[in-house]
């Protein structure tokens, strides 16, 4: 097994690299509530859009409660081919990803701690709900020209556990960063989720500006 070799430290034996590595690692109850509340509000959005999703496909008259005027419309949005990406109504998705979000929430509550390959399986698994967010925001704003509100708190929900986990992973070192990328995530990571939300809150507002001002 390779060894590391502690120069200059009296007393101190050699590390292997093993030893080198960061074990297991837990979160605090700040980090384990933010993903049990973002991911049952997940579940939630999930759970209301696949109803009336198959409320829809029964009675193509059926309009959603959330369709309340001509931009806030859930129901065009699952008229939508962007709706069923995959093949199946995208809810349908979430109901299991951000159950598992709640889980992992739930085990951190009690103690759990997971290695290094688990938080950037989740980090990895949180970067591609942004993404696709981020691309069913897209696809609402400008091409379906119409807004869930289901939809935004799904939004939410992902934004902010993306950037907690990543957070975590940073000030762990299991996302390696700068000492200066460290410290700003250790004292200020509310900041990128409040940032993001920010900016698509500016963008239904200007996308819509004349509605909203009307």
């Amino acid at each position: 097994m390779a060894t590391v070799d502690v120069r200059g430290v009296p007393g101190q034996r050699r590390l292997t690299r093993d030893e080198e590595r960061p074990g297991p690692a837990g979160a605090g109850r700040a980090l384990a509530w933010t993903l049990m509340v973002t991911g049952a509000a997940g579940v939630l959005a999930a759970w209301v859009i696949t109803l009336d999703k198959f409320k829809l496909l029964e009675d193509p008259g059926f309009q959603p409660g959330c369709s309340l005027n001509p931009v806030v419309s859930c129901g065009n949005i699952m008229k939508s081919a962007q709706a069923s990406v995959f093949g199946f109504p995208n809810p349908m998705l979430g109901l299991v990803t951000y159950a598992a979000v709640v889980a992992v929430g739930a085990g951190l509550l009690a103690g759990a701690r997971y290695r290094g390959w688990f938080w950037l399986g989740l980090n990895a698994g949180m970067l591609f709900g942004v993404g696709f967010c981020t691309w069913l925001m897209h696809q609402s704003l400008y091409e379906i020209h119409a807004l869930c509100l289901w939809c935004c708190l799904a939004w939410t929900a992902t934004v902010v556990m993306f950037w907690y986990v990543t957070a975590h992973n940073v000030r762990t070192g299991v996302l390696p960063a700068p000492a200066a990328v460290r410290a700003f995530f250790g004292d200020f990571a509310f900041a990128p989720p409040v940032l993001h939300l920010g900016i698509i809150g500016m963008l239904i507002l200007t996308r819509w500006w004349d509605f909203w001002t009307s």
